[in-house]
């Protein structure tokens, strides 16, 4: 090869080089929840803003937040549109988007208080039964197994007054987890239900007893109520080769990912457990 030539030639990788450098740097959109504490906010206080930054490090591309502020339309208008490409934080199989492997598996869990010498541990605990009031979130198998076991009428007014009653046709209605794990801390209600991984941190600030709830459960109909749950990152169909460097990342870092939901305090579950009927949950 001539001097000209090889000139050439490394003209040309350094170009392809630059523009392989480039594409890594593009940044890594994530759509991010505005303020669904202790999952995101705009502050970045949440774990999975944490997890977000990890990603985007071992890929070596700066994490850029998309922000929407309703949970029930931001697959549509924003990771749908283009928008953003990552979604952390989403349940293994999710219809509306390609999943990774999971990378935690957690569960529903019972809140208390340690100082009252009980210990709730599933859904025929006596506690449940004489206890005057439940926090839990609607929409979610804490409601389901309430109506069950004969208490939602008694918690009907309890629960609407956590956010103040208004009419929830065409809005969305946040409820809190630090303020319902907060109502068992003041001795506003004597139990919390609420999914473990947004309650852990609110729990582990208070003091409180968490117990994960077995997952075994069945409505008055016989008919399954999932309460554990395998937890993936999510991006958009068609991006099956981001997938692959997500589930990559994951698998390479997965002690830096399980050290994040240590620190949160979140009940982790053995990922061989065997997975109930897939029934999207409710954060």
């Amino acid at each position: 090869m001539n001097r000209i030539a090889a000139a050439g030639l490394i003209a040309s990788l350094a170009v392809s080089g630059g523009v392989q450098a480039a594409k890594r740097a593009e940044p890594l959109k994530i759509c991010a929840a505005e303020n669904e504490m202790p999952y995101s906010n705009k502050a970045g206080e949440g774990f999975e803003n944490t997890l977000a930054d990890l990603i985007g490090k071992a890929l070596g591309r700066p994490v850029e937040n998309v922000w929407w502020s309703d949970a029930r339309y931001f697959v549509r208008d924003f990771l749908d549109q283009g928008l953003c490409e990552v979604v952390i934080g989403v349940d293994t199989g999710d219809p509306r988007m390609l999943t990774s492997t999971p990378y935690y598996r957690s569960g529903y869990v019972f809140i208390y208080r340690k100082d009252k010498g009980e210990r709730i541990t599933d859904w025929n605990s006596d506690a449940l039964k004489t206890a005057k009031r439940i926090a839990f979130m609607p929409d979610t198998p804490a409601e389901t197994m309430i109506r069950k076991i004969g208490r939602y009428n008694d918690m009907f007014n309890y629960l609407h007054a956590l956010v103040g009653f208004k009419s929830r046709r065409n809005q969305y209605v946040r409820y809190d987890p630090a303020q319902l794990v907060a109502e068992v801390a003041k001795g506003n209600a004597e139990v919390a239900v609420l999914w473990g991984p947004a309650a852990a941190r609110y729990v582990k600030d208070a003091g409180l007893a968490m117990t994960v709830i077995p997952d075994d459960n069945v409505r008055s109909d016989g008919e399954k109520v999932p309460h554990h749950y395998s937890t993936s990152v999510g991006v958009r169909k068609g991006e099956e080769a981001l997938l692959e460097q997500i589930d990559q990342v994951l698998a390479k870092h997965a002690n830096e990912v399980k050290a994040v939901l240590e620190t949160e305090g979140i009940p982790l579950l053995s990922m061989d457990e065997k997975p109930a009927r897939m029934a999207q949950r409710s954060k």
